[in-house]
């Protein structure tokens, strides 16, 4: 019998992070450059809370710019973290449950890994791939 998965066989590794005190424009830089919507925001080594690309364009559009907007301005501090060893189906239903679009992966108060909704769309499809192949195709009835 097959065990469900850690959420550390599916998360990003080493994730791209920044600092409270980095302007908008840089987290968007950041985001841009790798191609990622979330990141973790760390100061002093230590998890201070979560920064979006959605996050970002809400409140440059109440600010009518980004100008003089950190990190700090508009980050998350409510950020769901989840341990290394947790379970992936408990991570999953948790972010269901609560809309979440992303959580952090630590290990001993250390940030090691994110999981986002991409990530859960792009499992769940080689997932269901793998159910095919293993049936022998989707022939129709």
């Amino acid at each position: 019998m097959k065990r469900i998965p850690s959420i550390k066989t599916v998360m990003t590794p080493f994730p791209y992070a920044i600092d409270p005190g980095a302007t908008v424009d840089k987290a968007l830089d950041i985001m841009r450059e790798h191609g990622i919507h979330h990141l973790p925001v760390t100061g002093e080594g230590e998890l201070t809370g979560m920064v979006s690309s959605r996050d970002i364009q809400l409140v440059v559009a109440r600010h009518n710019g980004s100008e003089g907007l950190t990190v700090r301005d508009v980050m998350s501090e409510d950020t769901f973290t989840v341990d290394l060893s947790e379970r992936l189906d408990s991570v999953l239903h948790r972010m269901a449950e609560h809309h979440l679009r992303s959580v952090v992966v630590m290990r001993k108060d250390k940030l090691v890994g994110i999981f986002t909704q991409i990530d859960a769309c792009a499992k769940f499809a080689e997932f269901l791939r793998e159910q095919v192949r293993r049936s022998g195709g989707d022939t129709a009835a």
